[in-house]
């Protein structure tokens, strides 16, 4: 694992402080990680804290971290489990990302959910046909857990 980079990282963080996004270690060898982002205005998630788990892969940042949500959401590319569905922690990962980056897209996937790709079809089904009953559940969710 490149420290110098995840030093650099936590730097990046601590500069930029950049509102509704939170990240740092919680483990000495700065493999573990926790997270929260707060729900983005204007969508049924405003107001949440939704916290993250994160963890480093040893050949990181070759790989992407392991992202895990810790509260419930109602959310079509996010199931029960928390495994978060988006192609930057997959197949699109790039070492030129970073966690700042990575924790942006995931506070931006709450704010435009991706229904064609779901990781939670039945959420995705009622998202596509209708939205003001996935607005109310995803409201209730938020209020409830998050």
């Amino acid at each position: 694992m490149n420290l110098r980079r995840i030093k650099s990282e936590l730097a990046e963080l601590a500069a930029n402080d950049i509102p509704n996004i939170n990240a740092k270690p919680i483990s000495d060898d700065n493999i573990k990680w926790t997270g929260s982002i707060i729900g983005p205005v204007d969508t049924p998630y405003a107001g949440g804290i939704f916290n993250l788990d994160i963890t480093l892969p040893s050949d990181y940042p070759y790989k992407p971290p392991i992202i895990k949500m810790k509260t419930k959401i109602y959310h079509p590319n996010i199931n029960e489990e928390g495994t978060i569905c988006l192609d930057i922690l997959k197949e699109q990962w790039s070492p030129a990302l970073t966690l700042t980056k990575v924790l942006l897209s995931i506070s931006s996937l709450l704010a435009e959910p991706n229904p064609n790709d779901p990781l939670a079809p039945e959420v995705a089904r009622i998202y596509l046909n209708d939205f003001k009953t996935f607005t109310k559940k995803a409201r209730d969710f938020t209020e409830k857990y998050a």
